[in-house]
């Protein structure tokens, strides 16, 4: 069966350009079309539904640009360039704005004219051969913004279910952008506190010297700048939930006088005599392992038992790929409602490149990647080159920008590649573990750090441990287990 044409309306007062521009574009596969006014070129769009528009901005009795604003109200998929012998930068915008696949100057037609139509042509057809993919929810379904069907999730789920009605302090585990403060306000949502306030504090945006008096208060004069009394989380709190995030960032001192209100409920202002009684829940959460940080003695010990009570762990994206195109509907979903626009879809094809993707900053940059994606769209259909996977900032994956990439190491040969993430080869070494029951990856790992470590500073043990960030005694521990500590390693 014969491919069917493609067609071209090119609409220009001028002529002399109609008849070169359809010598240069016709071809047995492509026919064009020509109009010289606005009105009837969009007479000939509405009953030929030509692939692709070539419109001068300077027609009559309409203009370029209200023409391509009827054409996309319309039709919003439809493909039309905008030319101009002396096109200004606003016009420029403007034709962007209002959806133009491109803005050309006349003088660079010459040269390019046959690249960019081409282009756009190539694009139609992409975008009318992709089909958009079975939307599977609704955000109606997802209130409290926690998405997901994996089983992962199901049990983080279930966790906020048999918890929420308790008073027990709760600690939630993940990696940066996972969506911890989401599930400490399902939690909330979900107690008996729920009628009262919910307020969130990140320990690690507030410097040190001002930490204590955003959660406790303090008096006036108490210290440089307290010209006024101010009331802290904690009295603003009463009855509610406070959420502390990044609770690994808390100075020593801060968590002294947070040890003192989860066993006492009660502190005092800063430069304040006055006891206050409180009645606060503490939800926090952290990406650091605090029992490291214990080791470390940068975390204290006794209010590590106080608030790991109940432990929730978020699984990171990666590992939970069933979610990932539920995750981008939903996004999609949030930012119509928002910005009052149309739905956007996913094509097949970009599901399953997001499902691909490695995601090493979690639902955040899958959300920040949806939100780009909806204000770069051309259509309604989102296709793979629409989606600007791995363009998120270092802060939004998590990753701080000065922070080395750790060499991988250099048993298992095919992990050894300097091309591959840190994610990519964790998935690796668990695949390489899960084929051969011989490994035992965590006892390996412990073992080849450990070994690369001394290696590495000369079997320095005050060095090696802080390379690894442990102690020296930690340190001597493992070297112990494993065999690697001899006369000579007394250092």
């Amino acid at each position: 069966m014969p491919q069917a044409k493609q067609t071209i309306l090119v609409v220009d007062r001028e002529t002399d350009f109609l008849d070169w521009a359809k010598h240069q574009l016709e071809n047995p596969e492509v026919r064009v079309l020509t109009e010289t006014a606005s009105d009837t070129a969009f007479k000939t769009f509405g009953i030929e539904n030509p692939d692709l528009v070539l419109a001068e901005m300077h027609l009559h009795p309409s203009s370029g640009l209200e023409l391509l604003a009827r054409i996309r109200k319309q039709s919003p998929n439809a493909m039309v360039i905008i030319t101009s012998a002396y096109g200004s930068n606003q016009g420029v915008i403007e034709s962007m704005k209002l959806g133009a696949f491109d803005f050309v100057r006349k003088e660079q037609l010459p040269f390019n004219l046959k690249l960019i139509v081409d282009s756009a042509l190539k694009e139609r057809a992409e975008m009318q051969a992709a089909a958009p993919f079975k939307p599977v929810l609704t955000v109606d379904e997802h209130k409290d913004e926690i998405v997901g069907k994996s089983e992962a999730m199901q049990q983080v789920f279930k966790m906020i279910g048999r918890v929420a009605a308790s008073e027990a302090p709760i600690m939630i585990t993940g990696e940066s952008g996972s969506g911890k403060e989401l599930v400490a306000r399902a939690i909330h949502h979900y107690s008996h506190r729920s009628s009262r306030a919910f307020l969130a504090i990140n320990c690690a945006a507030i410097p040190e010297s001002l930490l204590e008096s955003e959660l406790f208060g303090h008096e006036r004069g108490a210290f440089t700048g307290a010209h006024n009394q101010r009331i802290g989380r904690f009295e603003q709190c009463d009855k509610g939930t406070l959420f502390l995030d990044e609770i690994g960032e808390m100075p020593l001192s801060t968590q002294s006088k947070l040890l003192r209100v989860l066993q006492e409920g009660e502190f005092s202002r800063v430069g304040g005599n006055e006891t206050i009684h409180t009645d606060v829940r503490i939800v926090c959460a952290t990406n650091k392992n605090l029992e490291d940080e214990i080791l470390k003695r940068t975390f204290r010990e006794d209010l590590f038992y106080r608030l790991n009570v109940v432990r929730i762990h978020l699984p990171p994206l990666r590992v939970r790929r069933e979610d990932i195109q539920l995750l981008a509907e939903y996004f999609l979903q949030k930012i119509a409602n928002q910005r009052h626009r149309p739905l956007l879809k996913l094509s097949e094809e970009a599901v399953r490149a997001l499902e691909a993707y490695l995601w090493p900053g979690n639902v955040r940059e899958l959300e920040n990647t949806m939100q780009r994606a909806a204000v770069l769209a051309a259509s309604d259909i989102l296709l793979p080159k629409d989606i600007p996977l791995g363009q998120a900032a270092p802060a939004e994956r998590g990753v701080s920008e000065s922070a080395p990439t750790p060499a991988p190491v250099d048993t298992f040969a095919s992990v050894a590649t300097s091309q591959l993430t840190i994610d990519a080869a964790i998935d690796r070494l668990f695949e390489t573990a899960a084929t051969d029951e011989a490994i035992q990856l965590l006892p390996w790992l412990e073992r080849e750090f450990t070994f690369k470590a001394m290696q590495r500073t000369g079997n320095n043990q005050v060095q090696a441990a802080r390379l690894l960030g442990i102690t020296r005694a930690t340190l001597r521990k493992r070297l112990e287990r494993n065999g690697q500590l001899g006369d000579e390693d007394e250092i």
